[in-house]
C-alpha cells in the first residue's frame, strides 16, 4: 500500500495501517461500540503483543484461541469485548489464509468493478453492508483501489467531499468533520 492514514491518531498505529492492508481489515472489524481511534490502534496493539511490527494472517488464525483472547484482553484491552474480538479477529485472520492465501489485498485484486469488492468485502467474516461500503470507500478514497464502479457500490460513503465515515479521514480537520456528522445522526 501507498498511503498515509491517519485514522488511530497515534504515528506508530497509523504507520502501521499505512503498510498493512491486513492492520486496516482489523480495526475496521474493532470499529464497533468504542471510538475510532481505539480501533484502529488495536492492530499496532495486537502486533506489539505478538513480538512484531506486522500482523500476519497466518500467525494469527494458527494462534491457540484462549492466548489470543488473553492478548487482547491484557491491560489495555484491545476492545470493551476482547474475548469476542479475539475471536472475530482469528476468523477473520482464518478466512484470508482459506480463501485468500493469507493476502488481505486478495480479496480486492482482480475484481471487475466495485460491486464485485463490495461483495467479497461483505463475504469477510463481522463486515456487513455498512462496513463493507465505508471500508470500500477507503479502499478507494484513500489506498487507491478503485474498480469500476467503486464510488457506486460504496453508497453515500464514496461521494467525493463526504465526510461520513473512517473513509474520510485524512487529518484532525476532517476527524471533526467525521465527529460533526455523526454527532447530528446521534441528534436525529
Amino acid at each position: 500500500m501507498d498511503a498515509t492514514l491517519h485514522l488511530a491518531q497515534r504515528p506508530e498505529a497509523d504507520a502501521l495501517l499505512s503498510r498493512s492492508p491486513l492492520a486496516v481489515l482489523v480495526g475496521m472489524l474493532l470499529d464497533q461500540q468504542i471510538p475510532m481511534e481505539w480501533a484502529f490502534t488495536g492492530p499496532y496493539t495486537i502486533a506489539q503483543r505478538l513480538g512484531t511490527d506486522d500482523l500476519d494472517a497466518f500467525a494469527i488464525a494458527a494462534h491457540d484461541p484462549d492466548d489470543f483472547a488473553a492478548l487482547l484482553a491484557a491491560t489495555p484491552a484491545v476492545h470493551r469485548y476482547p474475548g469476542s474480538m479475539a475471536t472475530r479477529v482469528q476468523r477473520l485472520c482464518q478466512y484470508l489464509v482459506e480463501r485468500y492465501d493469507g493476502r488481505t489485498e486478495g480479496v480486492w485484486e482482480g475484481a471487475a468493478s466495485g460491486a464485485e469488492v463490495l461483495r467479497r468485502l461483505v463475504d469477510l467474516p463481522g463486515f456487513g453492508r455498512q462496513k463493507s461500503q465505508i471500508l470500500l470507500a477507503m479502499l478507494g478514497k484513500q489506498l487507491g483501489v478503485r474498480p469500476e464502479g467503486w464510488r457506486e457500490a460504496a453508497g453515500a460513503y464514496g461521494e467525493e467531499g463526504a465526510h461520513l465515515s473512517a473513509a474520510d479521514i485524512t487529518g484532525e480537520e476532517s476527524l471533526t468533520k467525521v465527529r460533526e456528522h455523526k454527532r447530528e445522526l446521534k441528534r436525529k
